[in-house]
């Protein structure tokens, strides 16, 4: 291929729904695309409807088809792709896709960045002795890293043991062009929720562990049977899909919520389904650096969030929403019944939220970020390239 632009391979888990793979899709669009050629490698499976979201013609996606088991068996399969394909940079995203660097290393990969997104629900503060090793293990075949939070960077520098030198923090950024506030609650089709008397809550998440849903369930449940005036007006809004799906709707249904929770599934359409809610709530029991949370502060929602990972860095406490601690239903009851009681509050909550995010978390500064910390690893790597680098990005 004569196409002179770098090419970056970004390795992943798998490319579908979720906060880590919006945040690639959000970077590949909005960089320019004469800096950079750009091609998706899922270890497991590029899902062809979320592919759809990246807007550029030139992006290139591969499903490896990884099965249970070791990584080490795939190592053969990257490295002929990376011989192949000849990228500048490979990114790689958490501890599922790290191992990844080892073929990319073997390969002659100029520079492998490797990215710190946050926990899952094995690990929920990042104290598994066993995974702070294997992170130790592969840190001589990374060129730099990226953590999403002060928490992760930390992490990375006092338990993993990286140079902080090696790291750089590099916050999600949102589109506050296409997340804006709405002046009055929307209408969203299907909804049981539209009348605009009702106080709608609303959170948006893949249904998987980490993620708590069961948690912001039994809360909601709380919060109903316990004033009579939230049973009349509050209703709970559900978006995302995975695989707790079923579970989640025998709990509510445990709960006698089937009336006041509605389960919208998975929608493609955030904006619109932020635009049908008062208020967000994000329960999780781990965060790094959260999209949805993003989103829904440049929506203008006052927001709830628990008290773990990067939230207290988004959420200013008593500012621009309340922060609740995680796995504490009574807590985050409280905090729902707090702004169902002040809604005046709550609007200041959210107007406050909306300026936060545009002042600090742009999308623009996010890419800028990302584009720095290519060109200075590659020019780094390769110094004969910096001139070239240089010369290519002064015409632009």
């Amino acid at each position: 291929m004569n196409d002179p632009r770098p090419l970056v391979i970004h390795v992943v888990y798998s490319f579908d729904v979720g906060g880590l793979e919006n945040g690639i899709v959000n970077l590949i669009n909005r960089m320019p695309p004469e800096r950079f050629r750009h091609m998706i490698v899922a270890l497991t499976r590029c899902v062809p409807s979320f592919c759809e979201r990246i807007k550029r013609s030139d992006v290139t996606f591969m499903s490896i088809e990884k099965g249970e088991g070791h990584g080490i068996k795939l190592y053969p399969t990257l490295y002929r792709l990376f011989r192949e394909h000849r990228p500048a940079i490979v990114h790689t995203r958490n501890l599922a896709a790290l191992e990844m660097v080892v073929p990319a290393w073997a390969a002659g990969v100029p520079v492998r960045i490797h990215g710190e997104h946050g926990w899952d629900a094995s690990d929920l503060e990042g104290v598994s002795r066993k995974f702070q090793l294997l992170r130790k293990a592969y840190s001589p075949f990374v060129s730099g890293y990226v953590a999403l939070s002060k928490r992760i960077e930390s992490y990375l520098t006092d338990k993993v043991g990286v140079r902080a030198d090696r790291v750089r923090r590099i916050c999600n950024g949102v589109d506050t062009d296409r997340f804006v506030p709405v002046a009055t609650r929307g209408e969203i089709p299907g909804s049981p929720f539209n009348d605009p008397g009702l106080v709608v809550f609303g959170a948006v998440g893949r249904l998987q562990a980490v993620k708590d849903h069961a948690n912001l369930i039994r809360a909601f449940g709380e919060l109903v049977r316990g004033n009579p005036d939230a049973a009349r007006r509050a209703r709970l809004m559900i978006v995302g899909g995975g695989p707790l799906q079923a579970e989640l709707a025998a709990l509510l249904k445990a709960e006698q919520l089937e009336q006041h929770v509605w389960m919208a599934g998975e929608q493609s359409n955030i904006p619109l389904m932020n635009s049908g809610m008062n208020v967000f709530v994000l329960p999780s029991l781990a965060e790094g650096i959260s999209n949805t949370l993003l989103e829904a502060m440049a929506s203008g929602l006052p927001v709830i969030a628990t008290r773990v990972g990067g939230n207290a860095e988004l959420v200013v406490d008593g500012e621009t929403g309340l922060l609740v601690p995680s796995a504490d239903p009574a807590a985050l009851a409280g905090a729902m019944a707090a702004l169902l009681a002040d809604p005046a509050r709550a609007a200041a909550f959210g107007a406050a939220g909306r300026t936060r995010v545009c002042a600090q978390f742009s999308l623009d500064a996010m890419v800028g970020s990302y584009l720095s910390l290519y060109e200075t690893r590659l020019c780094a790597a390769q110094p004969g390239s910096a001139a070239a680098i240089q010369s290519r990005n002064a015409l632009h």
